[in-house]
């Protein structure tokens, strides 16, 4: 295995990520035979027909493979290889494109890291309402026992992290340059933060520095990785929705978080949300009941705060209604209004009585406590309905 990870760590620095052509070579021929065919002058294996194999060669005598792997050894990593017993087996789902290897840094092995996880990814020029809902939804993941993963750009990615790690929870940035590259520069103590806490993960090697295509190709590797992705917010044209869709190829649940319609940053969502297996949710709870043990991680019923009069049957509901907040009203006036026998009534107006919703009153022309002229009780509601 050791002559292996050498092997392919050459490879990682020949080789652009999400290389299928070099994906189906090492499949069929493994790594040793395929760096031998790239460091010799000669045609390469069929798998490589479409490919220029200088496009490869150029890059020969580079960094060594020993020294990125000792140097990403000295900042306390490791490079895995598929077939280690690290290596996280969700990401054979990409086939062709599975990465050569994953240059991790951090004190949590990604393996272990991502068993329970959940991407959460979305717009860099975010909005405050999507900075606030992801933060309160990734505080909630963290505080379940799941892992957060996202990309450690701005935006909703930075948002992503903190709020894991704001509850002490791990949170792994996959990167599109190497695990010793602060990229953006701006989220260098946010980064060093998770290489301490949790997990930074790339299939680049040490010192490689980021480009558009390889956020591209990062993408699948965040949706490969977890149960779920989770996209907060997003313009018609972004990368999060990328990784959404890649995530659906996966059979990963794919997940949208609704923002204001007039918001072109939640466009993109919107759209997500009608395509077919988009789930909405609106909480971490329901995030969870989405990507967790069917019957087991269901989330709570959201309902408003009960009432006296929801317990009541029809008919004492309409009597109730039928007895006005602001004056008194005869039994007979309520009888007629409720459309229900005085007999009924009046039982109907003793039983609300002790539930406090409504109280005999004396009018202005009467003798005794709470009836009229006539002799007849007058009732006022006590609670607003």
């Amino acid at each position: 295995m050791d002559g292996e990870r050498v092997a392919r760590a050459a490879l990682s620095r020949l080789a652009e990520p999400g290389d299928t052509a070099l994906g189906a070579a090492l499949r069929v021929h493994g790594p040793h035979e395929v760096l031998r065919a790239l460091q010799a002058d000669g045609p390469l294996p069929t798998e490589f027909r479409r490919r220029d194999p200088d496009g490869y060669r150029v890059r020969l005598g580079g960094p060594a493979a020993a020294d990125d792997l000792a140097a990403v050894t000295r900042m306390g990593g490791r490079f895995v290889v598929p077939g280690d017993r690290y290596w996280p087996t969700q990401l054979d789902d990409l086939g062709d494109a599975r990465p050569v290897g994953l240059w991790e840094r951090g004190p949590v092995r990604l393996r272990h890291a991502v068993l329970r996880s959940v991407a959460v990814v979305g717009s860099r020029a975010c909005t405050d309402y999507g900075t606030y809902v992801t933060h309160e939804m990734t505080s909630g993941l963290a505080d379940g026992k799941w892992t957060v993963v996202s990309g450690g750009a701005y935006g909703i990615d930075g948002a992503a992290h903190r709020g894991s790690l704001a509850c002490g929870g791990p949170t792994v940035a996959v990167l599109a340059c190497g695990v010793d590259v602060a990229y953006p520069r701006g989220h260098e103590r946010l980064l060093a933060r998770i290489a301490e806490t949790g997990t930074l993960v790339s299939e680049l090697p040490p010192g490689c520095t980021p480009s558009r295509v390889r956020f591209v190709e990062r993408n699948r590797v965040i949706a490969a990785l977890a149960r779920g992705t989770v996209v907060v917010e997003a313009a018609v044209r972004s990368g999060a929705l990328v990784t959404a869709r890649r995530a659906r190829l996966l059979g990963r649940v794919v997940i949208g978080v609704p923002g204001p319609v007039t918001a072109p940053q939640s466009a993109g969502v919107h759209q997500l949300l009608r395509e077919e297996e988009t789930a909405l949710v609106t909480s971490a709870a329901e995030v969870i009941e989405n990507i967790g043990v069917i019957g087991d991680d269901l989330a709570p019923c959201v309902e408003g705060p009960p009432q006296l009069w929801d317990t009541l049957d029809p008919e004492p509901t309409r009597v109730l209604e039928a007895v006005p907040p602001h004056r008194p009203a005869s039994e007979s006036a309520i009888a007629r209004d409720a459309g229900v026998g005085r007999t009924a009534v009046r039982l109907h107006l003793q039983a609300l009585s002790e539930r406090g919703l409504v109280a005999a009153r004396l009018p202005p022309d009467t003798d005794d406590a709470g009836e009229d002229a006539e002799g007849e009780e007058t009732w006022i509601r006590t609670m607003p309905k």
